[in-house]
């Protein structure tokens, strides 16, 4: 009896599977338990080098499946349950079939039922040399691509939710009579996050959770016309979705095409702040506001590495402004690794300036000066040495900490916009711009000027005291 062709036994094969044959497109792509181990990687705030070396996986690899997912995991993070063979059950497996092992001893020796174990030889076995030959990574590939359910997303099957969403997120800047302004022309889409200071093109721009919120309002009795605001952003970050067009995440207020998992945003480098420097070991004295002496501080930055600094002190309100020139070579000489800060606002130049700064103070006005965490004030101990200020340090992701530098910082935008570089201005120029902030009245104050109530605590400091003679 002749023998059948190859490409008959394998369609026999497929035939008795109930599914038709799967072509490899390769080398089959790690695991699903590989990728849940890298998004939780992800998760805990590492990048995506460092997780992909954490799973064994090479590092453009784990680059693209990051890219490629929009920074959100596109796979459920909990572990899958028992019913279904693992990787290491499918080795064990491929390890006893080549021992020529039967269904039912195999089944007895990993603890399944033969009929799972004679399925999944039957299923999963590789069939490209022309016979059946059960491998375990082929054959977890296979399970994998066949355990696929793909959905059509929401917005893909909803022509009209989809045309709402898109023009709220996308529409037009329009006048009050109707007409479209056309705005700045912007560069084409390169798939990459967009420079935040780079003309964008300008949109209504709702936020997508303002697009969901809206939609109850709109049509308060249409349940289709319903979506969260998470599967608005799965579908502008996860690519291949279909639904809504990546570049569309220019129209975001932020214009990021990736997301940035929250672990990571707050996994920045503090080493400089240690426990008897945290705002919680500040003295008690400086939360109410009755001694003065206690100052916030903290950067206001331009472009181009440029930066203002910004002294509050927390009873009188009085602002110092210190100015942080670019050094020598700064554009010229190329960039050196761990090399001196040229920007003007390295920790050494930060010292130095801020040093200055405080040195016209009488040394009862520079008690304390809390920060934020940034890097600009890791050579604190110095400063305090020299200055006799002791420096304190915000909680991490805590303005409200520093309540009137943060105000202050508003009020100096007039005179320093964002996006602009403040490196252009004199000493001279921001004495000028200190002084005109200082002499404005305050409510807070009584409608006092911060200049007037910092006249007052100097003339105190400076009367002898006074022995009683009761």
């Amino acid at each position: 009896m002749p023998q059948a062709p190859p490409g008959a036994r394998r369609q026999w094969a497929a035939d008795r599977a109930m599914r038709p044959p799967m072509r490899s497109p390769g080398r089959p792509e790690p695991s699903r338990a590989v990728q849940r181990e890298f998004w939780r990687l992800i998760a805990s705030g590492i990048t995506s080098v460092q997780a992909a070396k954490g799973v064994g996986v090479s590092a453009p690899v784990g680059i693209r499946w990051f890219r490629h997912a929009g920074g959100m995991a596109p796979l459920s993070l909990d572990a899958p349950s028992g019913r279904y063979l693992s990787f290491a059950e499918r080795e064990e497996i491929a390890l006893l079939k080549a021992q020529h092992k039967g269904v039912r001893e195999i089944a007895r020796t990993i603890g399944r039922d033969p009929g799972t174990i004679s399925r999944e030889l039957r299923r999963n076995a590789a069939t490209r040399g022309g016979k059946p030959v059960y491998r375990a990574v082929v054959a977890q590939w296979k399970a994998q691509q066949a355990a696929k359910r793909p959905k059509t997303v929401k917005l893909a099957g909803n022509d009209r939710l989809r045309e709402y969403v898109q023009d709220r997120l996308a529409g037009d800047v329009r006048r009050p009579d109707g007409t479209i302004v056309p705005g700045p022309a912007t560069p084409p889409w390169k798939g990459l996050n967009k420079p935040r200071r780079q003309d964008r093109r300008w949109s209504t721009a709702w936020s997508p959770e303002q697009i969901a919120r809206r939609l109850r309002v709109d049509f308060p009795d249409d349940e289709p016309m319903r979506i969260s605001h998470e599967a608005i952003y799965q579908s502008l970050f996860i690519e291949g979705r279909g639904a809504l067009k990546r570049e569309l995440v220019t129209c975001l207020r932020t214009g990021r095409a990736l997301r940035e998992p929250r672990a990571r945003s707050r996994n920045k480098p503090q080493g400089h702040v240690t426990a008897d420097v945290v705002l919680s070991e500040r003295p008690a004295e400086a939360d109410d506001r009755a001694v003065p002496g206690h100052w916030e501080g903290d950067l206001i930055i331009g472009t181009g590495k440029s930066a203002i600094g910004t002294l509050v002190e927390r009873s009188s309100r009085s602002t110092l402004l210190v100015h942080l020139p670019r050094l020598d070579g700064w554009g010229e000489e190329p960039y050196v690794k761990n090399g001196p800060s040229l920007g003007g606002y390295g920790a050494v130049a930060m010292n130095a300036a801020l040093t200055q700064s405080m040195a016209k103070l009488p040394e009862q006005l520079r008690k304390t000066l809390t920060w934020d965490r940034g890097k600009e004030l890791s050579g604190h101990a110095q400063f305090a040495m020299e200055s006799g200020t002791r420096v304190f340090f915000a909680d991490p992701h805590s303005p409200w900490q520093r309540p009137t530098n943060e105000n202050t910082n508003g009020l100096l935008r007039q005179y320093f916009p964002k996006g602009t570089d403040l490196s252009r201005w004199s000493a001279e120029d921001l004495e000028a711009v200190a002084y005109a902030l200082n002499n404005r009245p305050r409510k807070i104050l009584g409608w006092k000027t911060p200049a007037e109530v910092f006249d007052e605590q100097l003339r105190s400091l400076q009367q002898p005291d006074v022995a009683s003679t009761g």
